[in-house]
């Protein structure tokens, strides 16, 4: 009789454990999405520094790549981590979008971008999606999409 009154106790404790853990880990995956948008954001300001002739990085993997392959270059910068600049880092999926660019003595210059993380799985992996562009402010879209209108603090 003993064991089973201890076995209902491990089984109610489960039971309001295991919703937590569930949100433990969606928060945990909003901060590392809002930590990527800040590292993305501070790559290509290095990246639009040390290659001013092409401005801002259009794709993630311009800013990534690996020094043992070579001196860094516009296609392979060497400022962002592998796990950033494959796209999905901790339930979120990142991308670079929506470039402008101008054409100055035939090179074609980016000028601006934005950046957005979503959620692999909204309401499994994370609530809300995050963007920012070249101007640094990161907001959030609550519905987990790209139609970012609040200010994230």
């Amino acid at each position: 009789m003993e064991l089973l009154i201890v076995m209902a106790i491990i089984a109610i404790l489960m039971l309001i454990a295991i919703p937590t853990v569930g949100s433990l880990r969606k928060n945990a995956n909003r901060l590392s999405a809002i930590q990527s948008i800040r590292a993305i954001q501070q790559a290509e300001m290095q990246y639009e520094s040390t290659y001013p002739a092409n401005g801002y990085a259009c794709e993630l993997k311009s800013l990534g790549g690996d020094p043992a392959t070579g001196a860094a270059s516009p296609t392979a910068a060497q400022i962002l981590q592998p796990d950033i600049t494959s796209g999905f880092k901790s339930g979120y999926i990142f991308t670079i979008s929506n470039c402008q660019k101008v054409t100055v003595n035939g090179q074609d210059r980016i000028t601006s971008y934005s950046v957005t993380g979503v959620p692999q799985t909204v309401g499994k992996t994370g609530d809300s999606g995050f963007c920012s562009d070249q101007f640094g402010t990161i907001k959030s879209d609550p519905t987990g999409g790209a139609n970012c209108t609040q200010l994230v603090q």
